[in-house]
C-alpha cells in the first residue's frame, strides 16, 4: 500500500479537515494506495502579503519534513499556491506536488489557453508566480474572480446558492469574452463548486487537487520523483530548527 501524505495550509480540527478528504472521492484511483490528511501547526490567516507567505513557506516545510522518515511514499501540497513545494523538494527524495503546476501543465494536454476562476482577486499574486515560474503567461487568458472573501476552513458550505452561479457566470466570460478553452478552478478550497461547473460548461474544468493526487499516484507507478539537479539538497540542513520554530508558534496567542 502506497502512502501519500496531503498537507493542508491552515490548522483545522478533524471535522472540517473532513471538508478536505472529500477531494479524494472525486477521482477514480487504484484500491493500493491511501491519502493521510495533515495540517500545517501555523499559517497567516490568508496568503495575501509577502510575510504572510514567508510564515506559510515555513509552516508547510515543516508539516512535510519527515514524511519520507514517517514511511510515506509522496507529499501533495492542499494549496494552489504550491506552498512549500520546492523547499520539501530540497528536503525529500520523495514526490512532492503542487497542484497549481500540475493543473496549468495539464490544461496545455487538454487546450491552447486557460483561464484561473477564484474566489477572490488578493490570490492572483500566486497564480503570476507560477505562470512566471514556468513560462506560461502567454496562456493563460485570464484571471478573474468573484470578489467574496474565501473560508479556508468551512469552504463553500452554506453558500453553494450564491458562489456556484456567480462562479459559472465568471467562467462563461472567460470562455466567451477571453478566449478561453479551459477553466481551472483557482483554489482547492473550491473543490465543491467542480461537479456543478463542469456539467455546465462547454469546454474542460480542472480541479486541482484531485488532479494532484492521481498525479502522485501516476509517479508512484512510473518509479518517479523530482530531479535532484534542479532541487539540490541543502550542504547544512536545519531541520531541528525548523522544527523548534513551528512548535514555538503553534503555542503562540496574540
Amino acid at each position: 500500500m502506497k502512502k501519500v501524505l496531503v498537507i493542508v495550509p491552515f490548522p483545522m480540527s478533524d471535522e472540517n479537515r473532513d471538508l478536505r478528504r472529500a477531494q479524494v472521492s472525486a477521482v477514480e484511483l487504484g484500491p493500493d494506495i491511501a491519502f493521510e490528511f495533515r495540517s500545517a501547526k501555523a499559517a497567516p490567516r490568508n496568503y495575501v502579503s509577502g510575510s504572510d507567505m514567508a510564515l506559510a513557506e515555513i509552516g508547510m516545510l515543516e508539516a512535510g519534513l519527515r514524511a519520507e522518515d514517517e514511511g510515506f511514499d509522496a507529499v501533495c501540497i492542499d494549496t494552489m499556491s504550491d506552498t512549500g513545494v520546492a523547499a520539501l523538494r530540497s528536503e525529500l527524495s520523495i514526490p512532492v506536488i503542487g497542484p497549481g503546476r500540475v493543473a496549468m501543465l495539464t490544461a496545455l494536454m487538454l487546450g491552447k489557453r486557460f483561464s484561473i476562476i477564484t474566489m477572490w482577486p488578493h490570490w492572483f499574486h500566486l497564480y503570476e508566480k507560477t505562470l512566471l515560474e514556468l513560462g506560461l503567461r502567454e496562456h493563460c487568458a485570464s484571471m478573474r474572480a468573484i470578489d467574496v472573501q474565501p473560508d479556508s476552513v468551512g469552504l463553500l458550505g452554506g453558500k453553494e446558492a450564491e458562489v456556484f452561479p456567480a462562479l459559472e457566470a465568471l467562467a462563461r466570460d472567460c470562455i466567451e469574452t477571453d478566449g478561453a478553452d479551459t477553466i481551472l478552478l483557482g483554489s482547492t478550497t473550491m473543490h465543491q463548486a467542480h461537479g456543478y461547473l463542469a456539467q455546465r460548461l462547454p469546454v474542460p474544468v480542472i480541479n486541482p487537487g484531485p488532479l494532484s493526487y492521481k498525479i502522485a499516484e501516476t509517479l508512484l507507478g512510473l518509479g518517479l520523483s523530482h530531479s535532484r539537479a534542479a532541487h539540490p539538497v541543502s550542504p547544512a540542513p536545519k531541520r531541528e530548527l525548523i522544527e523548534a520554530i513551528m512548535a514555538s508558534a503553534a503555542t503562540w496567542r496574540p
